[in-house]
């Protein structure tokens, strides 16, 4: 049988409208050859989220978002196209996120991994919004561009009121006093011109001073130290005089305690001590008959008068 030209434009025809079907079938996430299912989710909100959108396991992709309809109460309804044979429990959360900065948003299948009921084709899915990191960016700095503009407010304000408070007079006070202190600025400088010019003339005197007075301070530390050895010196005479009068008074308390000397005696021969302590009594008698009778002892006669005999005296 011979195939004719028109037959052979009708099949290049046909063929070329099936890879367009498959084509468009490929872009929108239907594929024609493979058996695929579709699942369901409800959104009140799917801003950046398209169709051929990418769904996702843990960064893989598993599937595309096919169609998005908008619902009679305001949600969209979103349809999910699965072209991997993984299975999705029915438990699942297909969550909203952005990926990265430039590319829109994707859906992440939260998969529960302890269920084993699994989602038929068909079924709905819960859904959900992940922050993503822009969504973050934006969180806080809400604060900050709250705190910052009050802030500004507040840097406004005093503006404002410094303003206010510079009227004409006090600027010119200002002025007046910024140039005072330009004028004191430069007598300063003039002191220190003349300064360092005394200081550059006289610098061999100076290095003269420095060093007589290098000179003064080595020989006051050696006198220091010479007066130093000499009180040393001093003391440890000191201490050894000392030593010498403790040695001598430790030989002394020896021989009292022994019995040697007056001392020693007087502390260790009893008859000794008595004999003394009578003494002292006879005399104490004594000296207190001279004070009671004293014509006794001093007898001035003038017509001859017979002396006393002498009695001891009556004790109380």
């Amino acid at each position: 049988m011979k195939v004719t030209k028109e037959i052979k434009t009708a099949i290049l025809v046909l063929v070329s409208i099936a890879l367009l079907i498959w084509g468009i079938s490929f872009l929108s996430g239907t594929n024609l050859f493979g058996s695929t299912r579709k699942f369901y989710v409800e959104y009140p909100n799917v801003e950046g989220l398209s169709t051929a959108s990418a769904v996702t396991i843990n960064g893989l992709v598993v599937g595309k978002v096919s169609e998005i309809k908008l619902k009679e109460n305001g949600n969209l309804l979103v349809e999910l196209l699965m072209s991997d044979p993984v299975d999705i429990p029915k438990s699942s959360k297909a969550v909203i996120y952005s990926p990265s900065f430039i590319g829109g948003k994707q859906i992440a299948l939260q998969i529960n991994y302890k269920e084993a009921t699994l989602a038929q084709s068909g079924d709905f899915l819960e859904g959900g919004n992940m922050s993503g990191l822009l969504d973050g960016l934006g969180e806080k700095a809400d604060p900050i561009i709250q705190k910052l503009d009050s802030v500004l407010h507040n840097v406004n304000i005093l503006v404002g009121s410094i303003n206010k408070t510079l009227d004409p007079t006090t600027q010119k006070n200002l002025q007046d006093a910024i140039a005072e202190l330009n004028a004191t600025m430069k007598n300063a400088n003039g002191i220190t011109s003349k300064f360092d010019r005394i200081v550059s003339t006289n610098e061999s005197k100076i290095n003269n001073i420095v060093n007589d007075f290098n000179t003064t301070s080595k020989n006051l530390a050696a006198f220091s130290g010479s007066l130093d050895k000499i009180q040393l010196e001093k003391l440890q005479d000191i201490l050894a005089k000392f030593d010498s009068a403790a040695s001598s008074l430790d030989q002394m308390m020896k021989d009292m305690d022994s019995g040697k000397g007056n001392l020693g005696k007087l502390l260790k021969e009893e008859q000794l001590y008595n004999n003394l302590e009578g003494a002292t009594k006879e005399l104490n008698q004594l000296l207190e008959d001279v004070k009671l009778n004293p014509k006794r002892y001093i007898n001035i006669s003038v017509f001859g008068k017979a002396t006393q005999p002498y009695s001891e005296p009556i004790k109380n």
